[in-house]
This record gives structure tokens, sequence and C-alpha cells, in this order.
């Protein structure tokens, strides 16, 4: 006897929720006809899945590891259906793509509406986050595609380029390193850098295109958004980093603000469009990444 795609639902509702009340309520059925399902779902398993602890529910080390497994099959049932009501339709119904924030407000206003008149039966839904959180909403099957910016370890996950994008600098005005072309190696220091908090890949992506360590300390100043770090900047706080399509959508057009290229190596990040692997909208992802080209440039 084999679980149900319904005990495996519950379950995951349950880890998610961590309550049999919301959970119950997130699969709108009854708190009985849920518990009810976790406890076939033990005897089918024949061990326990969950703790019930008052107040509060723990998962097992086999209801864990159930949850990992169940939302692999969930996500691919999803998949199955999604391919099966849109067969031969491609980017049609609903679509889920996540988008990490330094590129959502550059990249999305210049590509959408010609995505939109190319596909008009695309119901797009998009969530922008950290690349740690749309990487797991892929794996989980909570969301179709991201577009996240490489390197980035992701096993299970596969992509399709849409192009490159440029890190620059950013330093106040009056600043050593405000002047033209490129900034001379070993000119940044880690003490003089302002970054964005971690979590965002482009930190990380920006240090290691100029191969030093992030600042430590207290006192070290963070920005959560690009915007934020502009200001920052322009304040005469530190030196930054900038992806070049924030720059051509006018994002450091601030007279306080002086951009350079970091280096005649020109340092960039990939764009990418990604997705679970085995995924049946891999085909449509790749029709996105394509949709989703960033314009060449010359160097």
């Amino acid at each position: 006897m084999l679980p149900t795609l319904r005990q495996l639902q519950y379950l995951k509702l349950l880890a998610e929720h961590g309550s049999f009340s919301r959970a119950a309520e997130a699969a709108h059925v009854s708190q009985p006809a849920l518990s009810s399902g976790v406890q076939e779902l033990e005897r089918v398993l024949g061990a326990p899945v969950v703790e019930r602890t008052r107040g509060a529910v723990i998962l097992t080390a086999v209801g864990t590891e159930a949850v990992r497994r169940a939302e692999d099959v969930l996500a691919r049932a999803e998949d199955l259906v999604e391919a099966a009501q849109n067969a031969g339709k491609p980017l049609s119904g609903r679509f889920r793509l996540g988008i990490i924030p330094t590129v959502a407000p550059f990249l999305l206003p210049a590509t959408l509406p010609a995505l939109r008149q190319s596909y008009p039966g695309l119901k797009l839904f998009i969530r922008e986050d950290l690349t740690p959180r749309l990487i797991s909403g892929l794996r989980s099957g909570q969301l179709d595609a991201a577009v996240i910016a490489l390197p980035y370890e992701a096993p299970g996950v596969e992509h399709a380029p849409i192009g490159h994008d440029e890190i620059l600098a950013a330093a106040p005005v009056g600043h050593p390193l405000a002047g033209d072309g490129p900034i001379p190696q070993g000119a940044l220091k880690s003490d003089d850098l302002i970054l964005l908090e971690d979590g965002h890949c482009l930190r990380d992506q920006a240090l290691a295109a100029v191969n030093i360590d992030a600042p430590r300390g207290e006192d070290v100043f963070a920005a959560t958004s690009l915007h934020t770090l502009v200001q920052m900047v322009s304040s005469g706080l530190g030196v930054s980093f900038l992806p070049q399509m924030a720059v051509a959508a006018g994002l450091a057009d601030n007279p306080g603000v002086v951009v350079r290229p970091i280096s005649a190596d020109a340092p960039r990040r990939e764009i990418v469009v990604a997705w679970r692997s085995g995924s049946s909208r891999a085909a449509e992802a790749r029709i996105l990444a394509e949709a989703l080209k960033l314009p060449t440039r010359e160097d």
C-alpha cells in the first residue's frame, strides 16, 4: 500500500504551519479529517511522522524525510496537471516566477509588456525574494522557474542564460576612488565598503570578483536594497557595488555618486532562468529565458 497524494499534502501543510488546526484550514478540511489522514500515512509508513506535544507539532526523523520526499512528489504531480492542461500551448495558464531583488525592478519593466503581447494566455505570478528561498521554492514546487544570478551552487537545478551583467563600483563624490576609468587593482579595501545585507547573492559575487573578504565588525554598514545602498554612498558612508542593469535604469543618477568600472577585466554575474531538474515546465522556462534576454552591449 502506498501513501496517497492527499496524505502527503496533509503532512506537507502540517510541517509548514506547525499546527493541526492551521494545516486543516489551509487544506480546507476539518481538523479531524486532516489528523485521520496523517494517522493513515503513519500506518502506511509503519512509523510516526510527528510528535504530538501540547501546543506544538514536531516532525520525527521519518517525518522530516517524508516531507522532503513529499514536496518532490507533489511538485511533480502539479507539473503533470499543468502540462496536461497546457499541452501544445507554451507559456499559457498559471506560471509562478521568482526573481531576485537586484534584478526584478530593472529587468521586468523592460521585458514584461512584450512577453504579455507574445503570450496573452500567460498568467504570471511573480515572487521577489533572495536566492536561497527561490531555490527552495523551485525544489518544493512552489515556483515554476526563477531568475537568479550565477555563480550560485544549486544542485538539482538547471538553467538557461538571459545575459551577463557587469558589476560596477560606486563611490561618493570627493572620495579617492571617485575618478575616471577602471579602479586600480588592490585599491578597493574591505573597511571602506558598504554592502547589501547577508543573503543577497550580489554581495558575495562582487566580493569574490575583487577577491576581498567581507568587512567585519558591529560598525559595518549594510543596506536592505540597492536604492538604499545608493543613498548611503551618496551620503559619504563608503564605496559599494552596483549591477550594470541598475545603473542603466538610472538608479545611480545621483549627483553625490560616481560609478566606475572595477577593473579592465569587467567582473560580471550571469543572469539566468532556473528550474527544477525534471520539471515538465523546463521547455517553457527556456522560452521565458529567450523572452527576457538582456540586450548585448559593446565592450
